[in-house]
């Protein structure tokens, strides 16, 4: 018991003044930041999480003392850490503070970075990181790298067991970069972001090319080009509310099922305008996003990777209030093929949604595999592979709906019955074959082409008679390899009907370490 009431009070002022200190909330501080038209870290994290529910740790923590200049104060380490809530939901947060040498980490700011991740593998809740930071503390040299290494293992394992979502609100160069790279989902926003391995000035002096940083690793060059980032947006508050968002989709981990959250859209509705979005004409494209709309709840969907692959469309949304991941074709972008970044896109998200239990809905209107010899020089085999693996290990309800064509191995790309499909629906104007009519009667009558007196009159009859008994969805559905041709506005009412079933849905594969994605 203290008797000293004014030594005590000393001690309370003393820890007072180091926690001011501490938090660095000082108007030199914020003109740092606002001057680059950014938040501060502690700024970001009030965005972030629900009102008054932060929760710091580790604030005072220090680094080594054995360097040149290592004698001088850094406010809790460049980095802001500890926990609070997202709609009342434990998340676990840090965030650099670039007006703190630069937000550079050092081997103590790794430990408290990793700390965090440590108590959200134990409580088994999301991590959020705010990337804002010059790179490693270079007076630290090896000290540093290793507490990047420390951040970059974390990451790997929590991998599969908790969401991990990264925005980078600054720079991240160099190693830094791979940190964001090995979680979940990246967030940018236009003008501030940065993420490139080498920087401007480095590839000048080996290329003589001399990049703007934005050019070079900007929110929209990795939106659009690399499709290293998830959601890009214009401000940070903008950024904040869609943190928010993907959140509500998904589960606190991987041994919970994501919250369903009903909006009071009926299940049942059958929206008529299905029928005059898709074409039955299968030259003529249309916008993926319209039958979307139509399906999910109130219309709301959080797409992800919109400006990537565009050919295909992926994202969030619900039916009936359950979460769903969505895989769609996208016909006004390349017809709907499937390609090397399309692939990439579906197999990483597939293998999110799996990992995070949230059952797919795919909406099948595909052509094909892109033809072309940069396809094949680039890989595709090895791509698609990642598609069709990514799909055939997930143990997650999977729908899948034809809505137009479905041809070849881009139909069993797509979840097909085969590929684990545990529904699989088709429309009446449904095309399932191998391929089209056109290629399969080149294929079929090459011979009887060659001779004919009128080839294209040929070509038009064989070809008919080729749409009539193979471009339709009875003879799959007679086979078993479609469970039952809808109605395109019965789409929501028998997809509604199928989460609730599948709810319970149980499935395991042999046991093994892990599987080998083609990578």
């Amino acid at each position: 018991m203290f008797t000293d009431v004014k030594n005590f009070e000393e001690m309370i002022n003393e820890l007072d003044d180091k926690l001011t200190l501490a938090r660095n909330e000082t108007e030199k501080a914020k003109e740092s930041q606002a001057k680059r038209g950014k938040k501060t870290a502690r700024e970001r994290i009030t965005l972030l999480l629900d009102n008054e529910s932060f929760v710091e740790i580790d604030s005072l923590t220090s680094h080594r003392k054995d360097y040149p200049g290592s004698e001088k104060y850094i406010p809790a380490e460049g980095v802001v850490t500890g926990y609070g809530t997202i709609n009342g939901r434990p998340v676990f947060v840090f965030s650099q503070d670039f007006s703190v040498v630069g937000g550079s980490l050092s081997l103590m700011q790794g430990e408290k970075i990793v700390k965090v991740m440590d108590m959200a593998m134990k409580t088994q809740a999301p991590v959020i990181g705010i990337n804002d930071s010059g790179g490693a503390r270079v007076q630290e040299g090896v000290d540093a790298l290793s507490g990047y290494g420390k951040i970059f293992y974390k990451n790997a394992i929590l991998s599969g067991s908790v969401p991990q979502i990264s925005m980078v609100l600054g720079p991240c160069a160099g190693g830094a970069t791979y940190s964001p790279a090995l979680t979940d989902f990246i967030f940018m926003v236009e003008g501030i972001s940065e993420m490139f391995i080498t920087g401007p000035q480095v590839i000048e002096s080996v290329t003589g090319e001399r990049p703007d940083k934005q050019e070079l690793g900007g929110a929209r060059v990795h939106a659009s080009k690399s499709g290293v980032t998830h959601f890009v947006h214009s401000t940070e508050e903008e950024s904040f509310k869609a943190v928010r968002k993907l959140i509500s989709y998904l589960p606190q981990n991987a041994s919970e099922k994501p919250p369903r959250i009903v909006i009071g859209d009926d299940p049942n509705r059958m929206p008529m305008s299905l029928r005059d979005i898709v074409p039955t004409d299968i030259t003529k494209p249309y916008d993926v996003h319209k039958v979307i709309t139509e399906i999910v709840d109130h219309g709301e969907f959080l797409e992800v990777q919109p400006d990537f692959a565009k050919n295909l469309v992926i994202g969030f949304a619900r039916v009936d209030g359950f979460p769903v991941g969505i895989v769609a074709n996208q016909p006004l972008y390349l017809a709907g093929c499937l390609d090397i970044d399309s692939s990439d896109k579906a197999a990483k998200f597939v293998r999110t949604c799996d990992s995070f239990n949230v059952p797919l809905i795919n909406l099948v209107d595909v052509p094909g595999f892109l033809p072309g010899v940069s396809q094949e020089h680039g890989g595709i085999i090895r791509h698609g592979a990642k598609m069709l693996f990514s799909y055939s290990e997930a143990t997650v309800p999977k729908i899948t709906v034809i809505t137009r064509r479905a041809y070849g191995g881009s139909y069993l790309a797509m979840c097909s019955r085969d590929m684990g499909a545990d529904l699989v629906y088709a429309w009446p104007q449904a095309n399932i074959a191998v391929m089209g009519s056109d290629g399969a009667v080149r294929v079929l009558y090459s011979d009887q082409l060659k001779t004919a007196e009128n080839p294209k009159e040929l070509q038009t009859k064989l070809a008919k008679e080729y749409e009539e008994y193979f471009c339709n969805p009875y003879i799959a559905a007679e086979r078993g390899y479609v469970d039952e041709v809808i109605k395109p506005e019965e789409t929501r009412m028998r997809i509604a009907s199928a989460l609730h079933m599948l709810k319970t849905k149980q499935e395991s594969h042999p046991p093994k370490k892990h599987g080998n994605i083609p990578l």
